[in-house]
């Protein structure tokens, strides 16, 4: 009886597995998918050449929060807009517009490092203005995946997405480390400018479904219905719950790894590479491996609570841990968290929502969520230059593990709810 309840359970996880590339059989997801996969490792690659060189104009902490702040500020400033604007525009021409734009900024970036004329506001300038067009990327990107895929396999194309987010994660830091040390860091700027191209010619192939919606626009009065729609939705809220307090206190210790790699390892670039790239490794592989079966189970609810916690405790062994070998194991472990909220707070509501207002409702999720990354990133850099580096990331850990103690034990049904119960009737009225 044992061996059968194994083999059974072994083959719904096998059986998951595979069908989380079943939108693979979609070409226009294929041809998208392929191009991002270029773009986002060339992503990672800015991220972390940029990190590495407002670390060494500056050597502060503060600063690098101050550039995670300004990256990610524009988002919650501009998500009504951006979620309206995603709704009635072409989201494919959108998307054209903003990874042209993105080139750009990466060209100019590479331009100024390569004459050695960068200064920190160069940096913060354009971390700011890459915000910007993030703010209106992000909504129409995520709506874009629901266009092409379609309802019936938009989780799954959505675990798609993380998949290749987090291969490069993996892939891009690695490399980064590789290219600043070898050759400087304006060549990854360059290499993540080239990137574009990729991206750009897959979004000239691509074709998708869009229900736009017409008439006058009032975002803030549909930015309104959005907040309307989630809080209606237990679950809805529940999750986005738990991606606020992820992001807050979890997700912003990777603003402040060069900091761990010179002061706490006294490594150099190759070393923040290899951190960036520990974290990207356990997130692939919750993403591989994980998250097809949390998407099965029945009490997500509590799975998702459990694994905060567990993110929360290996922050701190990050924070103690002086060995880089024990700091790459812990960076690892905790990023197992991430991948599983993400994907199952977003797949939820892209399933849940109207057509017409998909986009408007994702950039309200966005507002919620990444937008308090700004803050967050000034909370971590602030404390780490008082408490010093290993000391923010032990509050930030210990903090996670227990907001989501406190979540759970005040919220009982977190621990029996059912992603697939069906939606009550109330979001039909307010869609």
């Amino acid at each position: 009886m044992i061996m059968d309840s194994d083999g059974s359970r072994s083959g719904e996880w096998i059986q998951a597995f595979r069908d989380s590339f079943s939108p693979l059989r979609n070409l226009n997801l294929r041809y998208y998918l392929s191009g991002q996969a270029v773009s986002l490792i060339g992503t990672w690659l800015q991220m972390t050449a940029q990190g590495w060189v407002v670390w060494q104009i500056s050597h502060s902490t503060v600063a690098l929060g101050i550039t995670g702040m300004l990256g990610t500020l524009p988002i919650l400033l501009f998500g009504p807009w951006a979620g309206v604007l995603a709704d009635r525009l072409d989201r494919r021409k959108v998307l054209v517009g903003t990874q042209t734009v993105a080139m750009l900024l990466a060209f100019a970036l590479a331009a100024l490092t390569q004459l050695q004329l960068v200064q920190l506001w160069h940096v913060y300038v354009l971390s700011a203005v890459l915000g910007i067009v993030t703010a209106l990327d992000f909504p129409s990107q995520q709506a874009f995946i629901g266009d092409m895929a379609g309802m019936g396999e938009v989780r799954r194309a959505v675990v798609l997405n993380a998949m290749i987010v987090q291969v490069s994660r993996t892939l891009g830091p690695a490399l980064a480390g590789f290219i600043i040390g070898a050759l400087g860091a304006a060549s990854a700027f360059w290499l993540n400018g080239v990137s574009f191209l990729v991206v750009i010619g897959s979004l000239l192939m691509v074709r998708s479904s869009q229900v736009r919606k017409f008439g006058k626009a009032d975002p803030l009065r549909e930015f309104w219905e959005g907040l309307r729609f989630i809080g209606s939705q237990a679950r809805l809220v529940d999750l986005i719950l738990f991606v606020v307090v992820q992001t807050f206190l979890g997700l912003t210790i990777l603003n402040i790894l060069p900091s761990v790699a010179t002061d706490v390892l006294h490594g150099q670039a190759q070393v923040l590479g290899w951190l960036l790239a520990a974290s990207g490794l356990g997130a692939l592989f919750s993403t591989l491996f994980i998250v097809p079966v949390a998407q099965t189970q029945r009490r997500v609810g509590l799975v998702v609570a459990l694994l905060i916690m567990w993110m929360g405790g290996w922050m701190v062994a990050v924070a103690v841990s002086a060995w880089l070998p024990f700091t790459l194991l812990a960076l690892f472990m905790a990023s197992l968290t991430p991948p599983v909220v993400f994907t199952t707070a977003n797949g939820f509501l892209q399933v849940s929502s109207p057509p017409n207002m998909r986009a408007r409702l994702l950039s309200t999720y966005v507002m919620l969520t990444f937008g308090m990354q700004p803050f967050a990133s000034l909370f971590i850099g602030f404390t780490a230059e008082r408490l010093g580096t290993p000391g923010a990331i032990a509050l930030n850990g210990g903090l996670l593990a227990a907001v989501a103690m406190l979540i759970l034990a005040t919220r009982p049904e977190l621990r029996t709810w059912d992603m697939n119960e069906p939606l009550p009737e109330v979001v039909q009225e307010i869609a």
